[in-house]
């Protein structure tokens, strides 16, 4: 079904060679990997001599509405007078404005005020999901998109795509680069064709497991290749490509070729198409080899997008596989986790799940919905306790399953058809009952992403399957069914129109006209960023939560669903901060962060300086610590804050917020063995914290309530230091050395971390 090659490959027409059967036929690998597609757009879009780390400038940038608020905050602090490129604000997370009082509708009345000051392009609530609208409208063959939702993926129509934390779109917004190393690159050989039945998301799915847990493609480009492309859909194909941020690539890249042309044409873009295909030999990293053919229905467990069995694997051996779920929960939640009892849904005549939702970027394509609603065509979903949720991804699509007798068929069979709205992906809505289980054709699974709050006692769980799967278990009243038990000889998908009117009547376009003149509209919850001091000479930090399950994400830094509409509030929001994973964080970082203000407003503070000193006693005597305490002020070089640690912190969405919550209440620093993404890593640089690698088992060794001293950390980062000795001070009186590397800063990451945030650093005099 899917093998993988960890050395280096070249494809050379349509074939596929090791690395000595390639130099054996004359190809120099090394010149070669200049002609990967993803090196050529990258060099297009690269402003750094070669052989540099890469300053990449975007043609277009997109955000929705939990982000772009406070991206455009941020860029505003910093000296923002005009989009310099397309950015379109879409509203489609916080858009359901049934709670919070007015807290969403005032961010939406602030993006259209914004788009319409800078240049922008708004698009309204419920008329697209962020992704399908870029895909739509504004993706171009060869260029480079970035976003700030990390499923920014439109590699299959031809577009390198990026999805990062909110600062790195502001380092566009003003003129400046992207700089990452230049990434490596996979190539994914498709061959054969999908089974009828077999689905996007099983492709994704198969993919994922293949490579999440061995860090396959971890910041690296997916180029997808071979013959097997000729037999997807642009829609089957963007399905695949979408579900690529779970494998924690960088990006992705596919060859275009009529069928994309044809999409950009419908879409009335046919001038945006460029056929994107190798022109001599090209060298890859490594190869991840697919047969579609072999390709089965899959699902994927509870809690996280790789935990993937074949469907019919988890109807045969129930027993054991949900089994092992309901003891992951157990680990997780302790004696609450025992709500999860998965092996409580095997019945005699099967397995029986709660609830199915087709949904956002990954699901509500029209081809999805179409091929559901052609499963349940003449059936029923039934009167139990199973509902089946259909969210198109666009109006534009919506109309068109309208149109095609589609959304008839599905609400026949008692499915319940909404706008498009990104909320089942995120924990914003149709959250399940306590104990329940949720197959959806979304994005993730991560634990309580589906909207149950664990410290309320409540927790419910998500599987993720393909639409054709869903649809043929909702077709058996949520019995689990995997798609290809159907007959496909009578299932047919009718055609797509695209209607263009939609947008033109209610997308505001901005782009090029700037109104500087107009006012932002800020309601009552929008709110600027604190003031950030610059890192000081030695840090004194408070270890205040300990992570040691083996990947942390982003979800449990920062809730997803319920603190969504609080993303304009960085002091509101931070008091969610680690709540998921560690409710008394947030306590313990205020408690210590005003120690922090007592020295800001008296750095001559004596008792302070007295508790301090006690704190550091254990290690008074350890190198470099007397230069801490020298001078007649040492409280002036001495911050106060808190770090936390995690094996690997950071899996899962781009939001800033995991990592900006962390410094509005006094963090520092992040500790851990290794950064899950990229993106995490940037958004602690960017808001001037510290990314420290610790050496494998460091976890062991800290406990809450601990402290950190990093004598002349200021320096080691001026200097470029790629590590430094820090004192680790316990509770019980021992001292021990710990070293902390900083790996990969560029200069200007540097100095970011210098000034204490991106804001700081854009205006320093």
């Amino acid at each position: 079904m899917i093998q993988l090659f960890d050395q280096p490959h070249v494809i050379d027409g349509n074939e596929v060679l090791d690395a000595n059967a390639a130099t054996a036929r004359g190809i120099d690998c090394t010149a070669s990997r200049a002609n990967t597609l993803a090196a050529r757009i990258l060099a297009a879009h690269n402003s750094a001599p070669q052989g540099e780390t890469l300053r990449l400038r975007f043609d277009a940038l997109a955000s929705h509405d939990i982000t772009y608020v406070g991206i455009i905050q941020t860029a505003r602090a910093s000296g923002l007078q005009k989009f310099p490129v397309p950015y379109v604000l879409t509203n489609c997370h916080n858009s359901l404005c049934a709670v919070g009082g007015t807290i969403n509708e005032d961010d939406h009345l602030f993006g259209l005020s914004a788009a319409q000051k800078y240049g922008g392009i708004f698009v309204p609530p419920h008329l697209a999901v962020i992704h399908q609208y870029m895909r739509e409208m504004m993706s171009k063959c060869g260029g480079m998109i970035l976003g700030s939702d990390s499923h920014t993926r439109y590699g299959a129509l031809g577009v390198m795509a990026i999805g990062e934390g909110g600062p790195e779109l502001v380092k566009q917004l003003l003129g400046k680069t992207y700089d990452v190393p230049a990434p490596k690159v996979t190539a994914v050989w498709l061959e054969g064709a999908p089974a009828p039945g077999v689905g996007p998301q099983d492709v994704a799915l198969a993919l994922i497991g293949a490579v999440f847990k061995n860090g396959f493609v971890k910041n690296r480009v997916m180029e997808f290749m071979g013959p097997g492309i000729d037999s997807l859909s642009v829609e089957y194909r963007c399905g695949v490509d979408v579900m690529t941020t779970e494998t924690t690539c960088l990006s992705s890249i596919w060859r275009t070729d009529s069928k994309v042309r044809d999409y950009l044409a419908m879409h009335g873009r046919a001038d945006d198409y460029r056929e994107l295909k190798l022109e001599g030999p090209a060298c890859y990293d490594n190869l991840i080899r697919v047969d579609l053919g072999k390709i089965v229905p899959m699902i994927a467990l509870p809690f996280h997008p790789s935990n993937v069995f074949p469907v019919a694997e988890v109807i045969a051996h129930a027993d054991e596989i949900l089994g092992a779920v309901d003891a992951e929960a157990v680990r997780q939640f302790g004696e609450a986790g025992k709500a999860i009892n998965l092996r409580g849904k095997k019945r005699a005549d099967g397995v029986w799940v709660d609830q199915g939702i087709i949904a956002g970027c990954a699901g509500g394509s029209y081809e999805n919905i179409s091929l559901a609603a052609a499963i349940l065509d003449g059936k029923s979903t039934g009167n139990g306790a199973f509902s089946l949720s259909v969210y198109p991804a666009s109006e534009p699509q919506a109309l068109a399953l309208v149109r095609s007798g589609s959304t008839a068929k599905l609400m026949a069979a008692g499915a319940v058809l909404k706008n498009a709205f990104c909320g089942p992906c995120f924990g914003a809505g149709d959250t399940p009952a306590h104990g329940a289980l949720s197959i959806r054709h979304s994005t993730r699974n991560f634990p309580n992403r589906e909207g149950s709050k664990p410290s309320g006692g409540q927790l419910s769980a998500v599987a993720l399957m393909d639409a054709r799967s869903i649809a043929a278990t909702a077709a058996n009243g949520g019995r689990l069914t995997p798609a290809t038990d159907l007959d496909w000889s009578q299932l047919a998908m009718p055609a797509y129109q695209f209607e263009p009117g939609i947008y033109q009547r209610r997308v505001y376009n901005g782009f090029a006209a700037a109104r500087p003149e107009e006012k932002l509209i800020l309601g009552p919850n929008i709110a600027d960023w604190p003031a950030m001091s610059p890192l000081p000479e030695h840090l004194l930090l408070q270890v205040a939560s300990v992570i040691l399950d083996p990947v942390t994400t982003t979800d449990e830094l920062i809730p997803s669903g319920e603190t969504s509409s609080l993303r304009s509030n960085p002091l509101k929001l931070a008091e969610y901060a680690l709540s998921r994973k560690d409710p008394a964080y947030v306590g313990r970082a205020k408690a210590f962060q005003q120690k922090e203000a007592h020295r800001l407003a008296d750095m001559a503070d004596a008792a302070l300086l007295d508790e301090v000193r006690a704190i550091c006693a254990p290690c008074a005597d350890k190198p470099g610590v007397a230069e801490v305490f020298a001078g007649d002020c040492p409280l002036a070089g001495l911050g106060l804050g808190t770090t936390i640690f995690a094996i690997k912190p950071g899996d899962g969405s781009a939001r800033e917020q995991a990592a900006s919550c962390q410094k509005v209440l006094g963090g520092w620093a992040n500790l851990a063995e290794e950064y899950a993404t990229k993106r995490y890593r940037s958004n602690l640089i960017n808001w001037g914290m510290l990314p420290f690698v610790t050496e494998a088992g460091t976890g062991q060794k800290l406990a809450v309530g601990d402290h950190l001293l990093i004598p002349g950390v200021r320096t080691a980062v001026s200097n470029a230091s790629p590590e430094l000795t820090a004192w680790l001070i316990r509770a019980d009186g021992t001292a021990e050395a710990l070293v902390l590397h900083l790996n990969e800063l560029t200069d200007d990451e540097r100095q970011i971390i210098l000034d204490g945030c991106l804001i700081n650093f854009y205006n320093r005099v």
